[in-house]
């Protein structure tokens, strides 16, 4: 079994990032596979038409997501570690995508076709062969495809799905503050475990073991994906995609602030408290949400403490400040992206 292993140093530089190129993976997959989870139905039957229809007037499109759809082995070539952490942009990891060889992008999917997926093996959908790979600068037309799925199915939703993946991420970062890493990575993925105190299996496949460079790791959550998968850049660069918490709850529209829940929310909490409530949908320190309602720090300490003691709002120690989040229960009474489809 493949295991990653991590000096102390390599240890102590791990964090987590984002990806909005892995975010429009996650969502590729969810929407070219024929099974799709529950709570994923109605969001699914919305893309789809949109979806088949792209690919259906774009062949080299087509045959690359029916391969990165059915592969247990996601092409190196587009399953990249995010460059910059939390602040990475679209633009930036297209531009890696767009900058790979034609020779190396070739080799990459003969890698991904040979390790078929066994539940998607025998799909139609999945290609045979690279006949798909016509013409040349495959990089460059995979990175306009996915730019082009990414305009079309994630950019709309993509303030609400940052939100969902920033919460996970506060989430995690409080267990690594009072649990450690082992702590932080408890439940990521059914794939991935601790062994000992330097490694991380990450999955049942056989393979040789991978060591994390001085920079340590990156943990990247998104919002689509039911797996894992492990992107690899330069010798000792690693970050593992895993899902996110409450993913099952993060493509529906909010609620009308002025006559639905919202405005029930207002009548219950008060204005203030409702406000502040909503404006947790994204993570945040007082001071943050202070400068975000144009409140006081008194005031907004107030609403805070009065939303903790009804078990609203949670806040975790990071470093030397308190970052509030929403419980569950709070998610559910703010009605703005947890309902379940």
């Amino acid at each position: 079994m493949a295991v990653l292993r991590l000096s102390p140093l390599a240890l102590s530089r791990s964090r987590f990032a984002l990806s909005p190129l892995a975010e429009t993976l996650g969502t590729v997959i969810a929407l070219a596979r024929p099974r799709t989870a529950p709570w994923l139905a109605a969001w699914h039957a919305r893309q789809l038409p949109a979806f088949t229809g792209a690919l259906a007037a774009d062949p080299f499109a087509a045959g690359l997501v029916g391969l990165v759809a059915t592969t247990t082995w996601l092409p190196r070539c587009v399953a990249i570690p995010p460059p910059d952490g939390l602040r990475t942009t679209l633009v930036d990891e297209l531009a890696a995508v767009r900058a790979v060889p034609d020779a190396v992008f070739r080799a990459e999917l003969e890698t991904s076709l040979a390790h078929p997926h066994p539940r998607y093996a025998a799909d139609p959908r999945r290609p045979r062969d690279l006949s798909f790979l016509t013409g040349h600068g495959w990089g460059a037309r995979t990175a306009a495809a996915l730019h082009a799925l990414w305009a079309a199915h994630i950019a709309p939703e993509w303030p609400r799905r940052r939100a969902l993946l920033e919460r996970d991420i506060a989430h995690r970062a409080g267990l690594l503050a009072t649990r450690g890493w082992p702590g932080a990575l408890d439940q990521m993925s059914r794939h991935s475990t601790w062994e000992g105190p330097d490694a991380i299996r990450f999955g049942h496949r056989p393979g040789p073991d991978r060591v994390i460079g001085d920079s340590g790791m990156l943990f990247v959550p998104v919002s689509l994906a039911t797996g894992t998968w492990l992107c690899e850049g330069p010798p000792g660069h690693y970050a593992q995609v895993y899902p996110a918490r409450g993913a099952a709850t993060a493509h529906t529209a909010p609620a009308d602030a002025t006559t639905g829940p919202g405005r029930a929310l207002e009548r219950l909490l008060g204005t203030g408290r409702a406000t502040l409530l909503h404006s947790l949908r994204q993570p945040a320190t007082s001071t943050e949400l202070a400068a975000r309602l144009q409140q006081s720090l008194g005031t907004v300490g107030g609403h805070l403490a009065v939303l903790r003691d009804a078990g609203l709002i949670v806040g975790t120690r990071v470093g030397r400040r308190v970052v509030y989040r929403r419980t569950e229960r709070g998610e559910l009474l703010a009605g703005d992206g947890a309902e379940t489809e």
